[in-house]
Order: C-alpha cells, then sequence, then structure tokens
C-alpha cells in the first residue's frame, strides 16, 4: 500500500466524478481552457494535414536520380503526419470538441504552408522549412499546456519528436544530394 495520501480524498473525487459524468474526459483537476485547447489541437491537425498533402504531392512529382529514395522518404513521411492529424482529431473529440477538417481555411488554419516547390531540393527544403514551422508551433503549445492538460501536451510531445526526426532527415537528405553534385 501507498503511504502517500492523496491530494483530494477519494470519496470527494468519486462524488465529482457522478456530477459531471457528462464531461467526459474534462474533470476539475482539467486546468486548461477546453475552446483554448481545442483551437490550439485544430491548429495542429490544419498543420499535419498540409504538411501530408504537400509530401504526397512531393512523393509523387518527384523527380530525378536520387528521387525514388527521396519519393519513398516523402510517403513514409506522409504516412506519419496522418497518424499524427488521427491522434489530433481523437483527442480534440476526447475533450469535448470538433476536429475541424473542413478543405475551407484548412492553409490559414495551417502553421505550415504548402509550398509545392519545383525540384527535389526544393521540394525538400519546403518540407524542411514546414517540420521547422511545426516544430517550433508545437513547442510552444507545449510550453503553455504546461501541467494543464498533460495528455494533450504529451501528445503534441510524440509529435514533435516525430517532427524533429523527419527535420534530420530532410538535413540528411540535402546534404547527401548536394555532396554527390
Amino acid at each position: 500500500m501507498n503511504d502517500r495520501p492523496f491530494l483530494t480524498d477519494v470519496q470527494t473525487i468519486r462524488k465529482r466524478a457522478r456530477q459531471r459524468i457528462k464531461q467526459g474526459a474534462i474533470t476539475d483537476s482539467y486546468g486548461a481552457d477546453p475552446a483554448i485547447v481545442v483551437d490550439l489541437l485544430n491548429q495542429a491537425l490544419a498543420t499535419e494535414i498540409v504538411c501530408q498533402l504537400r509530401y504526397k504531392r512531393h512523393h509523387f512529382t518527384a523527380q530525378g536520380l536520387a528521387s525514388e529514395a527521396v519519393a519513398s522518404e516523402f510517403l513514409a513521411h506522409a504516412k506519419e503526419e496522418e497518424q499524427h492529424a488521427d491522434w489530433l482529431a481523437a483527442r480534440i473529440v476526447q475533450i469535448g470538441g470538433e476536429p475541424d477538417f473542413s478543405p475551407e481555411g484548412l492553409a490559414t488554419r495551417s502553421h505550415a504552408e504548402y509550398v509545392e516547390g519545383h525540384s527535389l531540393i526544393e521540394m525538400i527544403e519546403e518540407d524542411l522549412v514546414a517540420e521547422r514551422v511545426a516544430i517550433e508551433s508545437y513547442g510552444e503549445m507545449i510550453r503553455y499546456l504546461a501541467d494543464s492538460d498533460i495528455t494533450s501536451r504529451r501528445l503534441l510531445e510524440k509529435i514533435l519528436e516525430v517532427e524533429e526526426e523527419h527535420a534530420e532527415d530532410l538535413v540528411s537528405l540535402i546534404q547527401g544530394m548536394r555532396s554527390t553534385r
């Protein structure tokens, strides 16, 4: 048995859980404003969708000597961005919001831009810029959430880790392509 007492009496927690049952995952210990968190997560959702679409376009339009390997990397990143979007949408619903998948305004809700790029290097560079934007934006969201919404913060941290890996992958691709010139 744990000698450390609960901060709140268990009976009180049980009573509050029954009183506010319709609030689902939002309990008295939830310290954030759910509307603000839903807005932030919808911005992240739009960012992931825009990134997925850009990666898909780059996958299908990549041309040149190194295009097969680079196109394969683009497709892998697109699939991971799609997974991130799914996780974000599920979290939005979990905290009582509605995920915004509407194509109308998608680009303005996204932190990353949809820039096509023409050459393979330009495509990689545009994807790297978008990853860097996501890294900075998600870092700010994580710091904003702090301990007020631990689950959303942890989700963003998990996504941020992958975005940082994507950035490193893209830097390696650029370096590899420039060293073969």
